[in-house]
């Protein structure tokens, strides 16, 4: 069970935002905490922890104003940590190899790969062509409905009708590095870990899974060891003191070791 750091990019800023206020109309999202300090301070102070593994995502869309902003950041955060630092947001085969080029260990994406609803087998395979499975993460985030939990695309905005489940993990496991999973629902909220996700995920064999959503707590973490089964990592933004929580970082650092 190993800690996984983020660097969430907003509007040009590192920041921790309500992932389910997310909406591309407007650059809009609910912000719990903007950073002072750029990529490149939280790639150095990961760097400087040895947290490999963790993951930055730019949430304004490719045809953003703040696009760009946004890239200049992670590029900063890639150049802190060279090979240290996964990048999701907006990836696709055109544009992965640049940013493994730019120092990223892997891309993560999902909605490249889940299209109209649907796992887009093409798309999987134009990836893995592009910068080969070793160095692709599913990004297999989920919202729930009444059935149970459902795959979200386009910065969590859209449902798919590709459900969270172990046949879904079971199909996708060969065409991947491996899995990172937001519980968009509780993501950024720091009240409680989404403890049905985090037991599916406990499931997983021989795989590595990074869990994150709402956690914000010691007794949280706990918990997911519990219902993980001790091998599900884990990520933690907003209820770090770094990004303006009260869960102590180098605490955090130590129980993910």
């Amino acid at each position: 069970m190993k800690f996984r750091p983020c660097i969430d990019i907003h509007n040009g800023a590192v920041k921790q935002i309500v992932g389910g206020s997310l909406a591309d109309e407007g650059n809009k999202a609910q912000d719990n905490f903007v950073s002072r300090q750029d990529g490149g301070y939280y790639g150095s102070l990961y760097k400087s922890r040895r947290l490999t593994g963790g993951h930055i995502i730019i949430l304004n869309p490719a045809g953003s104003e703040f696009y760009q902003a946004d890239v200049e950041q992670a590029h900063k955060a890639l150049a802190a940590f060279e090979g240290g630092l996964q990048i999701g947001g907006g990836i696709n085969n055109e544009n992965a190899a640049g940013f493994l080029d730019k120092g990223a260990s892997h891309v993560v994406v999902t909605s490249f790969v889940f299209r109209n609803g649907e796992i887009d087998t093409h798309n999987l395979e134009l990836m893995k062509r592009a910068v080969g499975k070793q160095r692709l993460v599913l990004d297999l985030s989920c919202r729930r409905r009444e059935d149970g939990y459902y795959i979200v695309t386009d910065r969590w905005q859209k449902f798919t009708d590709t459900k969270l489940c172990p046949d879904t993990i079971e199909r996708l496991r060969d065409s991947c590095d491996e899995f990172l999973i937001h519980a968009v629902d509780v993501e950024g909220k720091a009240h409680g870990i989404e403890e049905s996700v985090a037991q599916l995920l406990g499931g997983i064999e021989d795989m590595p899974a990074t869990y994150a959503g709402g956690i914000a707590s010691f007794e949280d973490l706990e918990k997911l060891r519990d219902l993980g089964r001790g091998k599900v990592d884990f990520t933690i933004g907003s209820a770090l003191d770094i990004f303006g929580g009260h869960m102590d970082f180098d605490e955090v650092c130590a129980f993910g070791k």
